[in-house]
């Protein structure tokens, strides 16, 4: 059991920190402290000793130098079971250090301003705080080290209850210790990375950092172990759950899947997803209308989906919600009447999530991790060309760009049948495009006639283009780039369909 004596505090996020050396002074610990923190302290009624005290030195240039002297890293490296150690800090009159309390610069905050100078950026490298941290770590069977407001509770109540800490208790603060300066290390050169690369550029070293957000009960079987790793407060893995059950592995990629897709539009929309694929998708004026629309797609497929919207979910829309098995639902917010109309679904999984801008799309294969921008492309109606005899109609240029929207988001080879706002048809990774053709138009339920059909890649033969104006497509849109084009357009023109190039591919593996 380590006895604590002596304890040093130093931190910037001064959350609870009053109460936990006030708690400390009570045990009869001396308090020693830096800067503001000691000023806090000081103000609060708590009796502090300065840093500046306990060196003899004065902290200097602007606050840079104050902790880094040997009367600190001393007291805090020395071990204690070795006499030499014990006998050099009595020849220099330096007391042991039981505790170090530190928490770091908030680099991160500054790092999220795109436009944060470079020299903000460094002012806000901590130096002193990591070098304790880690000092305190490395000599953790007999030093202490907290770096968390978290852990002020637990670690009072075990030196209340027990006289000191434990060494398994050591131990974890230790990882933990050593956990925070690795992500705060990373954070920054990942951070300084961007200063002078190009828009678009890939970081040199792929640094992933994630704290773990909560345990699943398993991953994608029951046989997988599984958690989930994010950000707090953005995107799916930060989204809140506001009721439901536990969400599962299967949940949370489905509900990406949902919000990515619904964030494509500027209008109330919808998207109905299932296995990572939409089952429905719409874009109208309201969002009741746009769920009755996504839902006519494929309202088989649609049973125990789940789904993303882009607004915020109204009393109206959770009507119609609640008439359908849905597994959980992704929206920004929730209105207080639709909460009360889906209370009762006590299985129905709520998730409130607010936007994430991710610069990369990252995968791991085996051995490694592969890395990408996201796929941000729209639909450029004065850079897209118009390959046919004849020109789509307002209409249909409509319908290509509701379409080509929704394309992005189906696993490939993908094939959407559309209309201006609303999906008719969905043909999803199969191994021939004109197998999605095919397929997409086997499971419409909704007539197919004067549909328009987005195509993720090019059209490799005329036998797509042929199947889906049997069915009863009469406008396209694709990339562009098989060397059969000429034979593609041709019979687009043969069969009076329009055919628009985008010269951009979006696949989705």
């Amino acid at each position: 059991m380590n006895r604590i004596q002596r304890v040093l505090l130093s931190v910037t996020d001064k959350t609870g920190i009053v109460d936990f050396a006030r708690a400390l002074a009570a045990l009869g610990v001396e308090l020693i402290s830096t800067g503001g923190t000691a000023r806090l302290l000081r103000d609060s009624g708590v009796a502090v000793r300065d840093v500046a005290e306990v060196t003899g030195f004065p902290e200097m240039l602007d606050g840079r130098v104050k902790t880094l002297h040997p009367a600190i890293a001393g007291g805090i490296l020395a071990l204690r079971e070795r006499p030499e150690h014990m006998q050099a800090l009595a020849q220099h009159s330096i007391a042991p250090i039981d505790m170090v309390v530190v928490n770091l610069y908030d680099f991160a905050s500054v790092a999220a301003r795109a436009d944060a100078p470079l020299e903000e950026l460094i002012e806000n490298i901590d130096i002193g705080g990591p070098s304790m941290i880690r000092a305190a770590a490395k000599n953790y069977q007999d030093v202490a080290v907290v770096v968390s407001p978290d852990d002020y509770a637990p670690v009072l109540q075990e030196m209340q209850n027990r006289g000191g800490l434990s060494r398994a208790t050591l131990w974890r603060l230790a990882q933990r210790a050593f956990r925070t300066t690795a992500v705060y290390d990373a954070a920054i050169s990942a951070r300084l990375a961007q200063v002078d690369a190009p828009a678009g550029a890939l970081p040199d070293a792929l640094e992933i950092h994630a704290p773990k957000l909560m345990g699943l009960r398993y991953g994608e079987n029951p046989h997988q172990s599984a958690a989930l790793y994010g950000r707090a407060g953005r995107g799916i893995a930060g989204g809140r759950q506001l009721q439901g059950k536990e969400l599962s592995y299967n949940n949370l990629v489905d509900l990406d899947a949902a919000w990515q897709l619904a964030l494509e539009f500027g209008a109330p929309a919808v998207a109905i997803i299932k296995h990572t694929n939409p089952c429905g998708c719409a874009e109208q004026g309201d969002l009741a209308e746009a769920w009755r629309k996504a839902l006519e797609c494929d309202p088989v497929s649609a049973y125990g989906g789940v789904v993303g919207v882009n607004r915020t979910l109204d009393e109206a829309t959770a009507r119609e919600i609640a008439k359908t098995f849905i597994e959980a639902v992704a929206a920004p917010d929730y209105s207080a009447e639709a909460l009360a109309v889906l209370a009762p679904r006590k299985n129905l999984r709520l998730l409130r999530v607010a936007p994430s801008e991710d610069r990369l799309v990252v995968k791991s294969v085996s051995g490694g991790f592969l890395a990408q921008t996201p796929d941000t492309a729209a639909l450029d109606r004065a850079t897209a060309q118009v390959k046919t005899q004849r020109a789509p109609t307002e209409d249909e240029w409509r319908g290509l760009d509701f379409g080509w929207k929704v394309a992005k988001h189906v696993k490939s080879n993908a094939i959407v049948y559309a209309r201006a706002g609303q999906v008719v048809g969905v043909g999803a990774g199969q191994m021939s495009r004109v197998d999605s053709v095919r397929l997409a138009a086997m499971k419409a339920l909704l007539p197919l006639a004067g549909s328009v059909v987005a195509s993720d890649a090019f059209f490799p033969f005329p036998d797509g283009v042929e199947e889906a104006v049997k069915h009863g497509a009469t406008a396209f849109i694709q990339p562009g780039g098989s060397v059969r084009d000429a034979d593609v357009i041709a019979a687009a023109d043969r069969l009076g369909a329009a055919m628009v190039f985008t010269g951009v591919r979006h696949f989705r593996h």
